[in-house]
């Protein structure tokens, strides 16, 4: 008795599975034409998307303007009443004749840069998601701060205050309107 031959077994396997695929390739149909979409459905498809990417892009506009809102006037009370103090203390020692006056002149001076060096870089960093009205604000107040403070570095006893009066309200004028400009 002669066993199966492995070699034989495989080679048959492979003739018939060639004539098994042969047989199911002739079999299929092919359509004859040109595919082309469904012109609503593309054109609707098309009206979704660009409708969904404008709204996205509508969103995050929206949040980077509430952020860059946010950020700089939540900041604006702390960074310039810092400056505020400091010159209340210089026009307290201004008025006194006190013998800490240039110090407290100097540092009315270095807080008033600070402020507008800060308020300046909240804005620029801010760049075009902070709206024209609100940034003109800031601005103003950084160059009503910027010239108090060189009023104040110019200041001796002997000097004469209008011209410090007048940059102080101008600073308060610029920090009330931005005040009033920020939401709640």
């Amino acid at each position: 008795m002669q066993g199966l031959d492995p070699r034989r077994f495989g080679l048959v396997c492979a003739a018939a599975a060639l004539v098994t695929g042969a047989t199911l390739a002739g079999c299929a149909n092919q359509i004859e034409g040109v595919a082309t979409p469904n012109a609503a459905e593309a054109t609707a498809y098309r009206s979704f998307a660009s409708s969904s990417s404008a709204a996205a892009t509508s969103s995050q506009i929206a949040a980077a303007r509430d952020k860059a809102i946010a950020d700089n006037c939540g900041l604006f009370p702390g960074t310039t009443g810092i400056g505020v103090t400091k010159y209340n203390e210089f026009v307290d020692a201004h008025d006194s004749n006190a013998p800490d006056y240039d110090a407290k002149r100097d540092a009315a001076v270095t807080a008033l840069d600070d402020a507008a060096n800060q308020v300046e870089g909240g804005v620029n960093a801010a760049g075009a998601n902070l709206p024209d009205e609100l940034k003109a604000k800031f601005t103003d107040y950084v160059n009503a701060a910027r010239a108090l403070s060189q009023a104040t570095r110019e200041m001796t006893y002997t000097s004469p205050v209008g011209p410090l009066n007048d940059a102080s309200k101008r600073v308060n004028d610029a920090r009330n309107a931005v005040r009033d400009a920020c939401p709640g």
